[in-house]
């Protein structure tokens, strides 16, 4: 939160009263203005968000350790598993590259889409 607190304070306060001089509502200024020059912020937490969440473990490992019958089983308790239960470090390693591999194609994949929907200010005035 802490974080889109200061994205929505580094939006120029000049683009909402000339929006509304302009005539324009409340929604106009929201999906014109605020979720545009948002964007590099929105784009910067989905890029977190996704990387902390394929890493879920501790509360798992906790909790259920896997559940019953493997119910909760996630990726990173399986290599855990395998490389300090199983004593199978090659495998867990190869599962650890598996999963770098996996981040970093969702990764690519996310910046190869933000320049359809990540709105930079520099950016703007390159194009003028």
């Amino acid at each position: 939160m802490v974080i889109y607190l200061a994205g929505l304070q580094a939006i120029p306060t000049d683009l909402y009263e000339a929006a509304e001089i302009d005539g324009a509502n409340w929604y106009q200024r929201i999906f014109r203005i605020t979720l545009p020059m948002l964007s590099p912020t929105i784009f910067f937490q989905l890029i977190t968000g996704v990387i902390f969440t394929m890493q879920i473990f501790t509360e798992t490992f906790i909790m259920t350790d896997g559940g019953p019958a493997n119910a909760s089983l996630f990726y990173l308790l399986y290599l855990y598993r395998q490389a300090f239960q199983n004593f199978k470090m090659g495998y867990a390693s190869a599962l650890a590259w598996v999963f770098f591999i996996a981040i970093l194609l969702l990764t690519v994949i996310l910046f190869a889409t933000a320049k359809f929907w990540v709105f930079y200010e520099a950016e703007s005035d390159e194009d003028n």
